[in-house]
């Protein structure tokens, strides 16, 4: 996230909050009580359908698709099917368990298109639900509180997470305390592209820290990972409306171009991984109503922000964990995260912020019993 975009957003939020809020007679109006509950035991099943059709290749041409590479107590990964006018192959990044489609495009192919369906089953998580314990050996952890190219961990972002977690002894305190830091720090920012950079350097050295879920749970995940605590970022893909009625925390399973959204997991010893939305919280209090909410107690944003400690709610799918990722056969460089459909050809990569430019469509269909 570069640091001119996030010094126009500082400015617009220089503002105040009085210049984004409406008449303050909605204010008045007594809030509905909202129940945010997921409870663990109900799986629903979905084919998950990504189609890409590039109009004027120029050149050989290459496509990568995210596969569902997150096995779980709560995720569960039942096939996949594709077809396309190019050479296909289900593959793996070889560093870390990341799974995809490459689909590859000779020059003389002037309109490369691809469909894959990945099925997978999921459910709500709740604190009880701990990811597997084949994710808790030593070296699983280390890797989890490294720094990467954009979640340093030095500087001000230790800095910061100390000053957080001061008095803080435990990591099941310290997780506690940079939870609510960040829902009491970082707001969603609507003008931010797709779901943001994850750049918590810039954004913490700016102090603006608006922006959408790379950007909050990535701050999240790098707080926890400088004070020795493993966390990570799930990037992944809302695929239905909330069972609570939360138009924001919702997918349109006719169209989700836009429904990529990534989440959290943090390791506490004697707990395992728990899930964490810290930017759910955030998306709730400025988006789900007409006035950009600023309480935790508000009767709205209460139930996520206690809810999303600990929980998910299973009409969501994760692709994988992964930073810094080489995709095979690329020439244009690593990605930062990946849970968007890439493509290049020899001379540049695509937007995968612009699918209306980039061609590409994902839905979702529920499979009933």
């Amino acid at each position: 996230m570069t640091p001119l975009r996030r010094t126009l957003l500082k400015g617009a939020s220089a503002l105040g909050v009085s210049s984004l809020t409406p008449m303050a007679t909605w204010a008045q109006t007594p809030a509905p009580d909202r129940v945010f509950q997921p409870q663990a035991g109900r799986w629903r099943t979905f084919d998950v359908t990504t189609r890409v059709d590039i109009t004027g290749a120029n050149g050989a041409t290459q496509v990568w698709l995210p596969l569902p590479s997150v096995e779980t107590p709560w995720q569960r990964g039942l096939g996949h099917q594709f077809s396309g006018n190019g050479s296909h192959q289900l593959v793996s990044d070889g560093q870390q368990g990341v799974r995809m489609l490459h689909s590859r495009f000779s020059a003389s192919t002037t309109q490369p298109s691809v469909v894959l369906t990945s099925r997978v089953s999921v459910q709500d998580r709740t604190p009880r639900d701990r990811a597997s314990s084949n994710d808790q050996d030593p070296a699983t952890l280390r890797h989890y509180t490294r720094p990467t190219r954009m979640l340093p961990t030095d500087g001000i972002v230790k800095a910061t997470a100390l000053k957080a977690t001061q008095g803080a002894n435990h990591d099941a305190d310290k997780v506690r305390a940079i939870y609510d830091w960040v829902v009491a720090n970082a707001w969603r920012e609507p003008k931010v592209r797709g779901c943001g950079e994850g750049d918590i350097k810039t954004m913490l050295e700016t102090g603006n820290l608006g922006g959408k879920c790379a950007d909050i749970n990535a701050l999240f995940v790098g707080l926890c990972r400088s004070v020795g605590v493993p966390a990570r970022d799930v990037y992944g893909l809302r695929l239905a409306p909330s069972a609570f009625g939360y138009k924001e925390l919702s997918g349109n399973p006719s169209g989700l171009q836009g429904a990529q959204h990534c989440r959290a997991e943090v390791f506490v010893r004697g707990q395992g991984w728990l899930a964490m939305d810290p930017a759910d919280v955030a998306k709730v209090m400025r988006l789900e109503t007409p006035q950009w909410l600023k309480s935790t107690d508000h009767a709205v944003v209460k139930p996520v922000y206690q809810g999303l400690f600990g929980g998910w709610e299973g009409n969501w799918m994760a692709w994988n964990t992964a930073h810094d990722l080489v995709l095979p056969g690329s020439q244009h460089g690593e990605l930062n995260f990946f849970m968007y459909p890439v493509a290049e050809n020899a001379l540049e990569r695509w937007d995968s912020y612009a699918p209306n430019d980039f061609k590409y469509h994902i839905s979702a269909v529920e499979i009933r019993a």
